[in-house]
């Protein structure tokens, strides 16, 4: 049975059944079933799809792009472009004649390729951006070395902090609102935040900037962990930039999505050189993978197993949940736009994070445990961070809360 193929039954046994045999389709975790890998926000693990599609390429088709004009060159080359579409095929780009795609080496990159080629040009002496100060670093530097480039060439911009609700660690959209102005000419933002595992609501900061400013998301904790729908009006946005090595990928790949309706269009400067062919192989079977299996059931399964994890571990005293408890609680309120994704982090009060993280992997589990890559307002202490995908188990979870509660 192939990935995302429908299963019989419904709900959560249905579910459950799914999930089973995409897990089986990971030679990673079969090999050793005892070990639970709770890290995929810092990357996830390959399906067997993807490393046969690195292989089956590696021994039939392995050419330079664009260089040349045998057959193996030419099936390079037509695999390349032909992911650049399926890219957009799988954002569900409403206009994709307009738009572009360009390869990186992951969101590090990207956003640092949009900055500098695209960001550089398009301001003037006065202009304002609004960009996140408690986000990952990678969303926070590009900008940072943006105004100083522009700085050297004498023209001076100005860096404005996206505001944010401590209690949430969600944007401030009403804040927001009072920031933007005339001179404001740019906003880069996260879909998913890698600490609290929320989503940033994207749809809100197009309603403060308003109709005319262009938006850079920063996707990299979204794509191929819940859908990112670019036809849906609430992803009204102009850049999506993506690391594909957390969606199934291989490293070392990534893209940039331009919409190019809001100023210039996108062209990377310089001579590109030779591109990952082997990581855009394994993007586009990546890419294939995750639309068979779904990334709304994905997105469900995941959060089930972390509201399954928060649920309880709200009750053990000597745990701080990070961000708002509240909005991964299995009685929530919240709309399903406020909810938190598959991403729980946490401290114990008495033992130091990086300790904590040797304790759990002595018992088998490989979770993320230091400062999580924090820009300069975000959390300065250290803290662990348990990311999920769509291979983890309920089990994995019980037998994670079982040694938690043991360090009570």
């Amino acid at each position: 049975m192939s990935a995302g193929q429908p299963l019989p039954g419904t709900g959560r046994d249905g579910d459950t059944y799914w999930q089973r045999e995409l897990r089986e389709q990971f030679p990673i975790l079969t090999a050793d079933p005892e070990l639970a890998y709770l890290d995929s926000a810092a990357t996830s693990q390959k399906p067997r799809a993807v490393l046969e599609a690195v292989q089956t390429y590696l021994t039939t088709s392995n050419a330079n792009a664009g260089r040349g004009t045998y057959p193996w060159a030419n099936r390079t080359t037509h695999l390349v472009e032909s992911t650049r579409e399926r890219v957009k095929e799988f954002l569900r780009d409403p206009e994709p004649e307009r738009s572009a795609v360009h390869f990186t080496s992951g969101t590090t990159e990207g956003l640092r390729t949009v900055a500098r080629d695209w960001l550089v040009p398009y301001l003037g002496d006065g202009d304002e951006i609004l960009v996140p100060f408690a986000d990952h670093r990678a969303q926070l530097d590009p900008w940072l070395e943006a105004r100083r480039l522009l700085a050297e060439r004498g023209i001076d911009i100005r860096v404005r902090a996206l505001p944010y609700q401590e209690a949430s660690g969600d944007y401030d959209h009403r804040a927001l609102g009072d920031l933007v102005g005339p001179r404001t000419r740019f906003v880069a933002a996260t879909h998913v935040h890698h600490v609290y595992g929320g989503d940033m609501n994207v749809h809100r900061i197009r309603e403060a900037v308003g109709p005319e400013v262009p938006i850079c998301l920063d996707a990299a904790q979204s794509i191929g962990h819940l859908p990112v729908h670019l036809d849906d009006p609430a992803l009204d946005v102009d850049f999506v930039v993506f690391s594909g090595h957390k969606a199934m990928a291989l490293p070392g790949t990534g893209a940039v999505w331009a919409r190019n309706a809001r100023g210039p269009l996108f062209r990377p400067e310089g001579w590109q050189g030779t591109p990952n062919t082997v990581g855009i192989v394994s993007l586009r079977a990546a890419l294939d993978w995750l639309h068979a299996a779904g990334p709304d059931r994905i997105a469900r399964w995941t959060s089930g197993l972390a509201t399954r994890l928060t649920d309880r571990l709200r009750h053990l005293g000597p745990y701080e949940i990070l961000g708002c408890p509240s909005s991964l609680a299995a009685d929530s309120a919240l709309p399903a736009s406020q909810r938190r994704h598959g991403i729980v982090t946490f401290r114990h009060r008495d033992i130091p994070s990086d300790d904590l993280g040797f304790i759990l992997y002595s018992h088998g589990f490989m979770v993320r445990a230091d400062s999580l890559c924090q820009a300069g307002a975000g959390e300065r202490d250290g803290s662990v961070r348990v990311s999920l995908h769509v291979y983890n188990t309920e089990e994995e979870i019980d037998r994670l809360l079982t040694v938690l509660a043991s360090l009570t």
